[in-house]
Parts: structure tokens; sequence; C-alpha cells
């Protein structure tokens, strides 16, 4: 596969951001942001073991074509979940973040940099009062052509279900749209042939559709794909700018109950990081990269970014130029960061 990948990048790199001695027991789920000084910056989520009180927010910055030592950006004495970064357009940068013990009650906080994050606000609720989670669960939010910020956002108080969190001013205020549900037609198992994935046990139990990734067609149309419980990856669409959302769908691509992200390149090619593997609680090995051509109707993998044993999961990718960047927690104790160079499309 990766050989016949090689129309479509002209430059591939794989960097280790941790190295051997990371200062942490286990790291998960990274998000990265392209600064406005051409800085990248990478956060994720760190500590002894998933949902424990030590975990807290950390942070490393690429700078001269190195990653710098990592810091601890957040921390209260409560586990810490899932950032997500997002670039103004003014330059400055927001981190939001999952906070809480119980997934189902989760808070989301948020604070800002407006020095390419060395320096932070003191954080503050985005909801003031939320129980639950609004703003982004775990990818990136995107811009609407409209101007609107779209955050892609789920639940998981019962049934999982998606919705996206909309702010028309700038993120001073949030209007959440309908929840997406997916049918539950079949019974849905937990793998016994693969090793435990050290997740939080709240989870093991869930059935449904969370942690969206987001996309704006031609036009104008918005678009989510969903990590399930089912064995796929599932879709719903929005008419009106993530207002409101149709049921959501199947897709023809294969789902482990794990996460994934997409990106829209420069030349509205659609670039989408998961594992296909169709089964409940399944592998998180391989972990590959597919492409689609025509707004996400059909997919095709270009490139296996691992497919060794191990655990290589939350993907995050973003297009800055001609260039993707794909980060990824690797077995827990590394993050893996990818830089692919793009062809022009044929």
């Amino acid at each position: 596969m990766n050989t016949a990948s090689a129309g479509f990048f002209r430059h591939i790199e794989k960097e280790s951001i941790l190295g051997e001695n990371p200062p942490f027991k286990a790291c998960h789920s990274s998000t990265l942001a392209v600064l406005p000084n051409g800085d990248l910056f990478c956060v994720w989520f760190a500590g002894s073991h998933e949902g424990e009180d030590d975990v807290a927010i950390w942070g490393a910055r690429r700078t001269g074509g190195k990653w710098l030592a990592p810091q601890v950006l957040q921390q209260n004495g409560l586990p810490h979940w899932n950032p997500v970064l997002f670039v103004k357009k003014d330059g400055s940068v927001l981190l939001f973040y999952k906070v809480g013990r119980e997934i189902a009650s989760w808070q989301t906080w948020v604070c800002e940099s407006n020095d390419n994050c060395l320096t932070w606000s003191p954080v503050r609720e985005l909801v003031p009062g939320d129980v639950g989670g609004r703003g982004p669960v775990r990818n990136k939010l995107i811009v609407h052509s409209s101007g609107r910020w779209l955050a892609p956002a789920s639940l998981e108080d019962g049934v999982w279900r998606s919705f996206a969190d909309y702010s028309d001013d700038d993120g001073k205020t949030w209007v959440k749209s309908n929840e997406v549900f997916i049918p539950l037609e079949k019974v849905a198992t937990k793998s016994e042939t693969y090793q435990e994935i050290p997740v939080s046990v709240q989870s093991f139990g869930g059935r449904g559709a969370i942690q969206p990734t987001l996309w704006e067609s031609q036009d104008g149309n918005v678009h989510m794909l969903m990590r399930t419980s089912e064995g796929y990856i599932a879709r719903s669409d929005s008419q009106d700018g993530g207002k409101t959302w149709c049921e959501g769908y199947s897709t023809s691509l294969p789902n482990n109950n794990s996460g994934i992200d997409l990106v829209k390149a420069y030349d509205g090619r659609l670039f989408l990081v998961y594992n296909p593997v169709g089964e409940n609680w399944g592998p998180r090995f391989p972990l590959r990269l597919a492409c689609s051509h025509d707004d996400g109707q059909t997919w095709e993998d270009v490139y296996t970014l691992e497919e060794t044993e191990g655990e290589y999961s939350y993907p995050s990718i973003n297009c800055n130029g001609d260039t993707l960047y794909v980060t990824y927690t690797n077995c827990r104790k590394d993050i893996s960061f990818w830089s692919l160079q793009l062809n022009k499309p044929e």
C-alpha cells in the first residue's frame, strides 16, 4: 500500500514527540495546531492511567525542526481528558479540555494564549453549569464559510450520541444542535481476541456514536463522521450550517469503537485517519490514512502509518498548505508525529 501511495506524497517523515523517557506512565488523545509563528504545538492527557486523579493536560512545541521537552499545561486534582486546540483568526489559541471522574458528567474548560502557547489565561467553564461536556469532545473545530464556529461534540450518559456545538460570536456563546443517534440493531460485544485496551471501564458498556469529525462541502453543507460501537463509521449531514442534523447512517468504512479524524486539504480532497477494523472494541492496529475525492462518498486507503500489533489510536490530522500533520497515541507510551507532503492530484 505504501509503495502505491507514492503518487499521493512527495516527502514523508515520522518522529517521536516524547522520546524514550517520558515523565509519566501513560499518555493518550493528542491534538496539534500550527501556530502563527510557524511552530507546531501538540497537546494530550497523561498520568498514571486514564481516568486517575493525577492525569493532566500536557503540551510540547516543535520549533527549529525538533520537539522540546513536554510541560504540564493544566492540572487540578481531577482527571483531565481530550484536549483540543483551536487557532483563532487573530492568532490567539484556545485550549479546550474535559474534567471529571465520570465521563457522563464531564465539564468543559477553556483557556487562551496570546503568545504562541507560551503562557495561558486563567481557565473558565465553556458553558457555565454544563454537565456532560459541551464544545469539542476530541476533534478539532472547523470554521464554516459563514464564519460560524462548529465544534464536534458527543455525550455518553445513556445511549451514546453526537451533536455540533456552534457559535456565531467567536466563541462567546454556544448553541447545541439536535442530537445525532444511530440505529442499534445488533448486539455489540467486546472483543475477546485482543489485549485489554487501557480505557476507563465506564466506556465498555456504552453503545452508539460519539467523537465526530467535521467538514464543509463545496455547497456549504456540513457533514460528520462518527466513531461507533456497531463495527462501522457512521455519517450525518446538515443543510443549515450545523444547526440540525439527519439521523446517523452507516458508511462502508469499518470502525473498532476507537477515535477517527479527518481534514479537508487545500485542493478539496478529504484525508481520514482510522483503524480499519470492523469489530466493537477490536484491535487498534493497523492505523491507516484514507483519501476521498468525492466529498466522502468513497474512500481509498493510501498509506499505512502502523501495522504491527499494539495500540495506535485517537489520531489527529491537520493540513497546512500542502502538508498533512498526523499525531496519535503510540501504545500509551509515546505520541507519534508524521509530516506528509502532498503531490497535486492527477
